[in-house]
């Protein structure tokens, strides 16, 4: 793995755990699926524009096409719609750990349902992940945690397993920013017909709400999006999906910042130890992949 790919890993790392804290700004001042789906209307034209400008076509592989409408609907409208309703009730450092336990989901399902050879690293890395979910779980349930707003940040990270299942498709035979761009209409088209059928358009417009919105569109939704292709399509999603393991790290640490949320001391001991099972995870795929 060359300098570049750490920083991109790095970047998207970043990029990707500071979405919680800037949905958490949105959905207190606008409706969460109304909001959503202009971001990703506005990131898909942003998307193919700059696609265009770089050359890129519409001419999609059939492995591109199915991955794009599976991502689009998958990670945008289920994965981040789901998180955005349920971040209007639960802390953006909660959603955030329990989105970070998405590579511990995929091990889980490519040996539960694709007979995938895990190496007892790996196994003792799903062990600490559920130990350390449990920890936190146990921890906020106990402070009152809102139940409902929980069970879809847990569904939202299902759809999240299913997605990240599906890019190794999208990132094979370029177009990299046209397949960014479309998957993000994709999602644009779902939120917009469940906040018809759904909510009530109220908004109340503070810089706040206008900072977040527009970080969110541009960095968590387009460059984050991009860079996560482009990391995939040059170390493979084996490799990339290693940086997982400080989604955990950074996305208490940033809610911490800019939110003030607190953390208690076993939400602190269960971030380490499911970012130490993540990280075991990804080590473990990557021997497998060697031998």
């Amino acid at each position: 793995m060359n300098i570049r790919a750490i920083l991109l890993g790095l970047a998207f790392a970043l990029m990707w755990s500071s979405a919680f804290t800037s949905a958490r700004v949105i959905v207190a001042h606008a409706p969460p699926l109304a909001s959503l789906s202009l971001r990703f209307f506005l990131s898909g034209v942003l998307g193919v524009a700059i696609a265009l400008m770089l050359g890129q076509t519409f001419r999609l592989t059939r492995g591109q096409w199915r991955a794009t409408i599976i991502f689009g609907i998958c990670q945008n409208a289920l994965y981040l719609g789901l998180n955005f309703v349920a971040m209007q009730w639960v802390e953006a450092s909660l959603a955030s750990i329990i989105a970070s336990t998405m590579p511990l989901m995929v091990a889980f399902a490519g040996w539960a349902l694709f007979r995938d050879r895990l190496p007892w690293i790996g196994v003792a890395g799903l062990v600490l992940g559920v130990v350390g979910v449990t920890l936190i779980m146990g921890a906020r349930l106990e402070a009152g945690v809102d139940r409902a707003g929980l069970l879809l940040c847990i569904l939202g990270a299902a759809a999240l397993t299913v997605a990240t299942l599906s890019v190794r498709g999208a990132s094979a035979g370029g177009n990299v920013m046209m397949v960014v761009g479309l998957q993000m209409f994709v999602g644009a088209g779902c939120l917009a017909v469940a906040s018809a059928l759904t909510e009530t358009i109220t908004v109340d417009w503070t810089w706040q709400l206008v900072v977040a919105f527009a970080y969110t569109t541009l960095v968590p939704g387009l460059a984050a999006t991009w860079v996560w292709f482009t990391l995939v399509g040059e170390i493979g999603a084996v490799k990339a999906a290693t940086f997982h393991f400080l989604n955990p790290f950074f996305g208490v640490a940033i809610a911490a910042a800019l939110l003030g949320e607190k953390l208690g001391a076993l939400d602190v001991v269960g971030v380490v130890v499911i970012a130490a099972g993540i990280l075991m995870v990804q080590l473990s795929k990557q021997k497998a992949a060697v031998g």
